[in-house]
């Protein structure tokens, strides 16, 4: 009786198909799925966007009488959902420029910079997170004010929907293995076919859709950094780092009832109880 509402930032990207686990013709005929395949690579969008559409879904979802499930891991998106969202000012595409710019040639310089400026706002966001340092050090030179600041201000407290967390709770053996599997399983269904195929319709390896676990790898083996031998283990690596930082984000965000993996019928009676 419910429906999929999906919170990846990489599943709204049509043709990225192998690198982001999207759910099959065959689940997606069985169970209704939302913002899947909504915008093409190269096309603008953030968690605002998300947000509006996301909105937009989970009204029809009501009105349908069903139950929304929102699922993914992007942890912004699932934040701006309960809690609402500071937008901030518009982008600057220049600005973004210059700050990428400066990043590739001395990575760790936004992270440093945030830092001394914005010391809340780094303490939260992974050096690594380029997106975000840039978000963070923009807002900052267009506004004058702290990222922390206008987001302290905001207060993300809109609370617009009684929600229950689960977390897919997995032991961290077997989490690494099915990462593995996964990630061989990528290899072996033409992720580097697929990574291929979006350059010679013209993408750009610089996209911001293209800056993911997976696709990063298969670019840098189409670059000849890595050999294709090693890239199941390449990708597995990166994603178990990323899957660390979301159970630690999780965790600092909401009050998560823990279900086994796999374990459908504790999660729908955990569900059937708290919305009854």
């Amino acid at each position: 009786g419910g429906e999929v509402v999906g919170a990846d930032s990489r599943q709204v990207y049509r043709q990225l198909d192998v690198g982001t686990a999207k759910p099959t013709r065959a689940e997606r005929d069985l169970v209704p799925h939302h913002l899947v395949d909504v915008v093409d690579p190269d096309e603008a969008w953030d968690a605002a966007s998300w947000r509006e559409a996301a909105l937009t879904a989970l009204a029809g979802v009501h009105a349908r009488g069903k139950l929304p499930i929102v699922c993914g891991g992007t942890g912004l998106y699932l934040r701006s959902l309960e809690r609402g969202l500071f937008e901030g000012p518009p982008a600057s595409p220049g600005l973004r420029a210059r700050l990428e710019a400066e990043e590739a040639a001395r990575p760790g310089t936004l992270h440093a910079r945030l830092g001394a400026c914005d010391p809340a706002s780094a303490a939260r966001l992974h050096p690594n997170d380029v997106v975000r340092l840039v978000r963070a050090l923009e807002v900052l030179e267009v506004t004058g004010r702290a990222l922390s600041e206008w987001i302290a201000d905001h207060g993300l407290d809109e609370r617009p929907f009684e929600v229950l967390v689960l977390e897919v709770d997995v032991p961290r053996d077997e989490l690494a293995a099915r990462i593995l599997a996964r990630s061989r399983g990528m290899v072996e269904q033409g992720i580097v076919e697929e990574t291929a195929d979006l350059l010679r319709r013209g993408y750009h390896a610089g996209l911001r859709s293209l800056d993911t676990i997976g696709y990063h790898e298969a670019l840098a083996c189409l670059r000849g950094e890595i050999r294709r031998a090693d890239l199941a283990a390449a990708i597995a690596q990166a994603t178990l780092r990323y899957a660390k930082r979301q159970r630690t984000w999780l965790r600092g965000q909401a009050e998560a009832t823990k279900v086994g993996g796999g374990d459908a019928v504790t999660a729908l009676s955990l569900a059937r109880a708290f919305f009854s």
